[in-house]
């Protein structure tokens, strides 16, 4: 994947959600109140919420939400319980597409969620047709002007990191979910700071795409997808070129 950036595309996403900042907030709120539910209140005794929060944060969420979001799914205040689940699709140029939702009615967001595919020209496929080709994995990306190669691979490895790519402007470090905690406390206690940082389906192989009205296609696909309020997350194996995707941006 020489000269393709999985950051561009990253990037991208984040910058259309940063300009919904009110949908964002929504949906990490909801990602938060699952997270407490299922561990507990306390991140230092929670690492799936340790890291939901760090990716909060990543948004600029305000610390009262945040506050307010995790004591509704402890318990502590009243809420709203919410199911997870898992639609699986190809988009133009057989671009797989994993959408994770978080949704206090199931019917309600298959039927929304269906019609997005349908619009795109596409639909559900079979279960485990898409995500048997991705793997759970702590993905955290590091700009490469901010620190040296050797002395992050250092760190990171020593804390428990599988792998760490050079991509050009920014490193990517993989890591196993159980030890993404230990190396993102050790990023931070390094003061390193991380352009993104989470839990994140990747992908086994990736799809090149190197036509702009293709890639912008699957691009529309995605961001509608992500703008469903249900939907928390849409993962792609689409490997696009970083000048495709800034010209996508303009």
């Amino acid at each position: 994947m020489s000269g393709h950036s999985k950051w561009a595309t990253i990037k991208h996403k984040k910058g259309a959600l940063d300009a919904k900042r009110g949908k964002i907030f929504s949906k990490m709120s909801k990602e938060l109140m699952v997270a407490a539910k299922q561990g507990g209140s306390n991140p230092d005794m929670n690492p799936t919420l340790r890291t939901v929060i760090q990716k909060a944060k990543s948004y600029n969420m305000p610390s009262d939400n945040i506050d307010r979001a995790v004591k509704k799914g402890a318990g502590e205040t009243e809420g709203v319980t919410f199911e997870e689940v898992s639609y699986e699709g190809f988009a133009a140029g057989g671009v797989a597409l994993l959408v994770k939702a978080l949704t206090d009615n199931k019917n309600r967001a298959a039927a929304e969620i269906r019609h997005i595919f349908t619009k795109h020209g596409s639909s559900f496929a079979k279960e485990g047709a898409v995500s048997r080709g991705f793997q759970r994995k702590g993905q955290i990306f590091v700009d490469a002007s901010t620190v040296a190669e050797d002395k992050l691979m250092e760190i990171v490895l020593n804390a428990g990191a599988e792998d760490m790519i050079n991509d050009g402007d920014q490193f990517e470090v993989l890591t196993d979910p159980a030890t993404f905690p230990a190396v993102t406390d050790a990023l931070e206690k390094a003061g390193i700071k991380t352009l993104s940082a989470e839990i994140s389906m990747v992908p086994t192989v990736a799809v090149p795409v190197t036509d702009k009205n293709l890639a912008a296609a699957v691009m529309r696909f995605i961001n509608d997808l992500e703008d469903n309020d249900d939907v928390q997350n849409v993962y792609s194996n689409m490997d696009v070129d970083d000048k495709i995707m800034a010209e996508i941006d303009q």
